[in-house]
């Protein structure tokens, strides 16, 4: 519970220190001292959004702190052990803002966002305000009172989880069935063009094998006469060839007697030259022996070569990148094969969720018609006490018709209401008055408050429009609440001030040239004043003290 607030130039607070304690304790005071500003303060320690100027005139920053004893809080307790933020002591909740705006949360002495803030300050405070009764009107909110009433937040969210599954799936089932056809057409094309590509059996290097074969057989003619024009001057010319002028040429240095060494050299270089044109020659001669100017296989080289140039072009490509081109088909050929496997996929997990959504749909509708019956019942019990003699009220849950899974469940929900006898029931924001809106808001708040699991709850001049008789009942049912745990209440009814355990009274304290907001703990006589004040005016006479103090000792019989 809330153990200790502590606010420092927040609007015109300028100090203040709170010590709080369990039951209920109501915060009174006159209008514009400053109630709902500390609880505006307590919300913003919570993770609440701030405004622009909430900074005291004249100071740097404000600075909040709030203080929660966590023993009767376990589930509080784990989520700061999961995170490193736990201690020995209490838990520690502070927010700085500064005045230009800036701002920043400490959870325990660490520095945190201000989702942290607002995560943990759910477990540990609920706060109802005064305008709570027009969410009433807004169908998310029927929603959330049942599930939370029937314990099914956890399973409403697995609900919602399953849909946004179910429908992720079935877009992508979609996605990929429309473009169906243009897949099939598009594989089909793959699959003839692999096809092309498989017959024309392409070799590694085969183009550069063939291009040169087809030169040389191109050039067959010309070649051959180059040869044998070759030969003939080299050794078959009979009028004269190089192979008879060398012979002749070492014959004659031959013959000369006692030739000088200095020859040596020019005979040995013009024997090598007659070896090296013998050989060329034999070379030649072999080469023209194998030679094969085949017309039928220049033919077939042809068109080899036309057949993989047409199709080159087909695909605008150069020929050596048609193997290239063939893995890329192939690749791409197989991926829309796995598309088709993806489809059969998709279409069982498609179902799969849908029997997922289904199981936990409908143990959540299980939950939310037992809810609806037992929350119902009890509302229309409160707002009875709370002057609508004969209201009824009823949470009506229409089971939903389409084949969506629907993110909420299998049902909408909807609160009717008659506020008089004999009158039929109908839709809340087709019957109800602002007044009887408050109370019926008032009623539901009471009730789930008595089953939730937070220990501090906090209403913030709820009791609006309310009064008489009326007025000290909702102050019962407030001490009620507070006698099972804690319950902070901003109030201007006496009947209601009057059941509380504890008193706070929110006054201004002026000086010279300064205000600023304080608060008091009120001894007996001191709350016995303060009802009276709140009965009967600023001047209190015998007859409203004495009214006051059966009210006040009437509430702790």
């Amino acid at each position: 519970m809330l153990v200790h607030l502590s606010i420092h130039n927040y609007a015109i607070v300028e100090h203040l220190d709170l010590e709080l304690a369990r039951g209920m304790s109501v915060i009174t005071g006159e209008t514009g001292a400053g109630k709902s500003i500390m609880l505006d303060a307590l919300g913003l320690a919570l993770g609440d959004r701030t405004d622009n100027g909430v900074v005291r005139p004249g100071a740097d920053k404000a600075d909040i702190l709030a203080t929660f004893d966590l023993v009767d809080i376990p589930e509080a307790a784990a989520w700061l052990a999961e995170r490193d933020l736990n201690n020995d002591g209490p838990c520690i909740m502070r927010r700085v803002i500064t005045a230009e705006g800036r701002s920043r949360g400490y959870i325990n002495g660490t520095p945190c966002t201000l989702g942290d803030l607002k995560a943990l300050g759910e477990l540990l405070i609920d706060i109802h305000s005064q305008h709570e009764h027009q969410s009433l009107l807004k169908a998310d909110t029927h929603r959330r009172l049942v599930d939370e009433y029937a314990g099914a937040v956890d399973l409403a969210r697995q609900v919602q989880l399953a849909s946004q599954r179910w429908k992720q799936t079935r877009l992508e089932l979609e996605r990929l069935s429309n473009s169906g056809d243009e897949q099939r057409a598009r594989q089909q094309l793959l699959s003839y063009q692999l096809e092309e590509l498989d017959n024309l059996g392409l070799g590694e290097n085969e183009l550069e094998h063939i291009e040169q074969e087809h030169k040389n057989l191109t050039n067959a003619e010309a070649l051959f006469g180059i040869c044998r024009q070759v030969i003939d001057q080299c050794s078959e010319n009979d009028s004269g060839n190089v192979l008879s002028a060398l012979t002749g040429s070492l014959n004659r240095l031959g013959a000369v007697a006692d030739a000088p060494k200095a020859l040596n050299e020019s005979v040995n270089l013009l024997a090598s030259a007659q070896i090296q044109i013998e050989e060329a020659v034999g070379e030649l001669n072999r080469f023209l022996d194998n030679f094969d100017a085949d017309p039928a296989r220049l033919q077939a080289l042809e068109e080899r070569l036309d057949t993989i140039y047409t199709l080159a072009r087909k695909h605008r490509v150069h020929p050596t990148e048609l193997p290239q081109l063939q893995q890329r088909l192939l690749e791409e050929l197989e991926g829309l094969n796995a598309s088709d496997e993806s489809l059969e996929q998709l279409a069982d997990e498609l179902a799969a969720y849908a029997k997922h959504y289904k199981e936990k749909a409908g143990a959540l509708s299980a939950l939310r018609n037992k809810a609806a019956v037992e929350l119902a019942q009890a509302v229309e019990q409160e707002i009875q006490r709370l002057g609508m003699p004969g209201g009824r009220f009823q949470i009506v849950l229409q089971p939903l018709d389409g084949q969506e899974l629907s993110p909420y469940g299998l049902e909408q929900i909807e609160l009717l209401v008659s506020a008089n006898p004999g009158q039929p029931l109908k839709a809340l924001a087709k019957v109800a008055s602002g007044g009887e809106l408050s109370r019926i808001s008032l009623a539901i708040q009471v009730i789930t408050a008595q089953t939730s699991r937070i220990p501090t709850l906090v209403f913030d001049e709820v009791d609006v429009g309310i009064g008489g008789p009326t007025a000290e009942i909702v102050g019962q049912l407030l001490r009620r609440l507070g006698d099972r745990g804690q319950v902070l209440t901003v109030t201007h009814l006496p009947q209601v001030a009057a059941q509380g355990h504890h008193h706070l009274f929110v006054h201004k304290v002026r000086n010279s040239d300064t205000t600023h907001t304080a608060v008091s703990h009120l001894g007996k006589r001191e709350r016995v004043e303060e009802v009276a004040r709140m009965l009967g005016g600023i001047d209190l006479t015998k007859e409203s003290l004495a009214h006051a103090r059966k009210m006040v000792v009437t509430s702790k019989s």
